[in-house]
């Protein structure tokens, strides 16, 4: 005999399917028109999974390039100023890179954020404020993607 509590346990560990399909968005970075950001973002029913990447024109398309570093953040309930962020993976290149994108999404978004990137600024040779701009579109592209979605 199955109770309504059982019931409601079972529907409770069926996976959640993603909300929409994932978005994939492509641009050039500001200031940097020779550097192609690729974003992957799905958003699901409690969380949201963003992929960064960048691409150069001499770029071979069978070249693999490394995964880079993966970090979860969380919006603080308590505080919404505040995020919660662990690192999942790391890629020395990428991960303040990775971190910076999950925790203001989080806030931003008001839901957990998973965010893979092997974007290092380093190697794209862009100045600190070419690297803001371009981190700044990149964040505002997948909040209007985001808000979107419906």
């Amino acid at each position: 005999m199955e109770t309504e509590a059982s019931a409601n346990f079972t529907s409770v560990l069926e996976p959640a399917p993603p909300s929409l399909k994932p978005i994939e968005i492509s641009f050039p970075l500001p200031r940097t028109p020779h550097t192609n950001v690729h974003i992957h973002l799905t958003a699901m029913a409690t969380s949201t999974m963003v992929f960064l990447s960048t691409t150069n024109p001499g770029d071979s398309g069978s070249a693999v390039k490394p995964m880079g570093s993966f970090v979860y953040a969380m919006p603080d309930r308590t505080n919404s100023r505040s995020t919660i962020s662990t690192t999942l993976y790391t890629s020395p290149g990428s991960i303040d890179y990775a971190t910076r994108a999950a925790k203001i999404l989080a806030r931003r978004m008001k839901v957990p954020v998973y965010v893979g990137c092997n974007i290092d600024p380093v190697v794209t040779g862009s100045t600190v404020e070419e690297e803001m701009e371009g981190f700044s579109k990149i964040i505002d592209t997948i909040m209007t993607r985001w808000e979107s979605r419906e």
